[in-house]
């Protein structure tokens, strides 16, 4: 597995996440509980809580399978102790198109990683924006394609490892 195809995370957010899939095996039982009490009411075509019981069952399955890839896999451990070098869990300032007045400051990781910094927007490395930055170093510019098929120029301006 490459650097680049792994999701990266603190041991705090690794946790959190493993904490809310263990919650949601544990939950199964309660939701399969549900369904079976719903079903015995009766008619199942007017049956609004037997259908939104299945309905939150399903939403909870597809998180578990969220969070399982997700923590499968996951890169535990510091971020990247090397400045200057934009890798999966740094944060990243950059300005656009030779704009060295339109900056912004990002996390490169995952939504799940930057939870914790409401102010501190995330890409990851797998967007067209990360994926451009990824190994560039202070002062390189890079390029990438937007979603209408144009393309823009990002520079690096800094790189540091990430803290929670």
């Amino acid at each position: 597995m490459t650097e680049t195809n792994v999701t990266w995370l603190t041991p705090e957010s690794h946790d959190r996440l493993k904490g809310e899939l263990d919650a949601l095996i544990a939950n199964r039982p309660v939701i399969a509980a549900e369904i079976n009490e719903r079903r015995e009411e009766g008619d199942l075509k007017e049956n609004g809580g037997y259908h939104a019981a299945r309905e939150e069952q399903g939403q909870q399955e597809a998180r578990i399978r969220q969070l399982q890839e997700l923590l499968n896999n996951a890169k535990v451990g510091v971020p990247p102790s090397q400045a200057g070098v934009a890798l999966p869990g740094s944060v990243v300032k950059v300005y656009y198109d030779g704009d060295e007045s339109d900056t912004e400051t990002f996390l490169i990781g995952t939504r799940e990683e930057g939870l914790g910094q409401s102010d501190l927007e995330t890409y990851s490395p797998s967007s067209p924006l990360g994926g451009a930055l990824l190994n560039a170093k202070v002062g390189e510019t890079r390029e990438y394609t937007l979603p209408n098929g144009n393309t823009m120029k990002v520079t690096l301006l800094s790189a540091e490892p990430y803290h929670s």
